[in-house]
């Protein structure tokens, strides 16, 4: 039988553990008095089994204590502890992300030995892979718990009942494409067609042909004919992307199809009839860029019946956790060797991060530490947000409060085109006490209903 080797990591001011009953049950059980003799033999040895013994005289896990739990990817860790250490939520965070059992504290031989028996053998079996028909949501679908995405849902299945346009803002990378299909998949036009187009990434010269098609002979190279991106929504959505970096010139042309609902083919005369839902999305003011000449007004309005705003990820209090586990579970297949998680330094990292980049920013970063992590828990370094957690300010729990209540008035009047009353009909306050509000959070009240 192998020799079952375990590693006793302990505090010089922790009991001792029946480490004589344990070597007498027949395991080479070696003792750490600190971190440092610790990663030592983890790095020099091949431990199955760590039993780690949690002070309860200390409120917060060192990293480096944190750290070594991740290093030995092959070891089970067994935790014991004071049962007042499970009242510590970064205890209780550890013990779920990384370790096999615990054992509360005294020491029970008759409890302890067959948690090691298990550990071992498990140790034994080999490193964890995720299992191969584990299946995640898909591309299509949002994740969010908190109120600033609650709120959107409920925006997203109301406009989905109905066929008039709908403009999407917000900032890059906060999956206006992803409301844009929610919509289309919870509308009546579900069956048909869901095409989307990148207006800013059209050259000028083929955003015409492009968007209406064109008959055979229209110019040269035109051999046949071509259907449009909106002829090919026919019966479904068309998706107008970045719709603010529309040219002028072409801007009159796609306020004529919302107007009369037909188009016409480069190189043709005839009218066609086309019967497709226009969703637009933008991240650029088009109100003002209107107000300066820089957009048609007349197709601003025309595009602004219904309109969604996609929440920043920073105002979304309560999802960066949830959304780092999905992704971090959506792209299990990018995992090298044995990674199971986050440490807690990295989920600090998260919330205090501003990411200016939104959701995209985050699925790129996580990605890139899945690949390039060398311990079991992914790092605030490996996410490249190390220098945010040092130099970045938590902010007060009144700071909190205000950005919340400020985000929820700011979506109710949104959704009720700056009508205060209903509001704060919706909001499930006064008229009286949303103005006491606004001026709280210093949203400005002129001209409201």
């Amino acid at each position: 039988m192998e020799n079952r080797k375990l590693l006793y990591l302990k505090t010089p001011k922790a009991s001792p553990v029946l480490l004589s009953d344990i070597r007498a049950a027949g395991w080479d059980a070696q003792v750490a008095d600190n971190l440092d003799i610790a990663r030592n033999m983890v790095d020099s040895q091949r431990f199955h089994v760590g039993l780690a013994l949690f002070d309860p005289s200390e409120k917060d896990i060192p990293p480096s204590e944190e750290n070594l739990i991740c290093a030995g990817n092959h070891m089970k860790w067994i935790a014991l502890l004071p049962s007042v250490c499970m009242q510590n939520e970064d205890i209780n965070h550890l013990i779920r992300e990384h370790f096999y059992d615990y054992h509360t504290l005294p020491a029970d031989i008759d409890r302890l030995l067959p948690i090691l028996g298990h550990a071992y053998g498990m140790a034994n079996i080999g490193p964890d892979t995720p299992a191969q028909n584990e299946e995640y949501p898909g591309e299509d679908e949002m994740v969010g718990a908190s109120p600033a995405m609650q709120s959107l849902f409920a925006n997203l299945r109301k406009v989905a009942g109905v066929n008039a346009p709908v403009l999407i803002t917000g900032e890059s990378g906060t999956g206006k494409e992803l409301s844009a299909l929610a919509i289309h998949e919870r509308s009546n036009r579900a069956s048909g067609p869901f095409v989307a187009v990148n207006c800013g990434a059209l050259p000028p010269t083929l955003i015409q042909s492009e968007l209406f098609g064109y008959e055979k002979g229209a110019f040269t190279g035109a051999s046949q004919r071509k259907i449009g991106r909106i002829e090919a929504a026919a019966g479904g959505t068309i998706f107008l992307d970045e719709i603010g970096d529309l040219p002028l010139d072409m801007q009159v042309n796609l306020l004529r199809f919302l107007q009369e609902k037909t188009i016409e083919r480069v190189g043709s005369t005839t009218n066609v009839s086309v019967d497709a839902r226009v969703i637009a999305a933008t991240h650029v003011d088009l109100d003002a860029a209107a107000r300066e000449g820089r957009f048609r007004e007349d197709l601003y309005y025309r595009l602004n019946v219904l309109d969604i705003r996609m929440p920043a990820l920073r105002e979304r209090q309560g999802d960066i956790e949830l959304l780092a586990r999905f992704f971090f579970k959506k792209f299990a297949a990018d995992k090298r060797h044995n990674v199971q998680g986050f440490t807690q330094e990295a989920l600090r990292g998260m919330n205090e991060h501003e990411w200016p980049g939104n959701v995209r920013e985050m699925i790129n970063r996580i990605r890139r530490a899945l690949v390039m992590c060398e311990n079991r828990l992914i790092t605030a370094a490996d996410l490249g947000l190390e220098s945010g957690v040092q130099g970045r300010q938590i902010r007060s729990l009144d700071e909190v409060r205000t950005a919340a209540e400020r985000e929820a008035i700011q979506n109710a009047l949104q959704h009720t085109h700056h009508n205060v009353s209903r509001a704060a009909n919706e909001l499930g306050v006064s008229r009286v006490t949303l103005y006491r509000l606004m001026e709280k959070c210093g949203l400005q009240n002129h001209g409201l209903m």
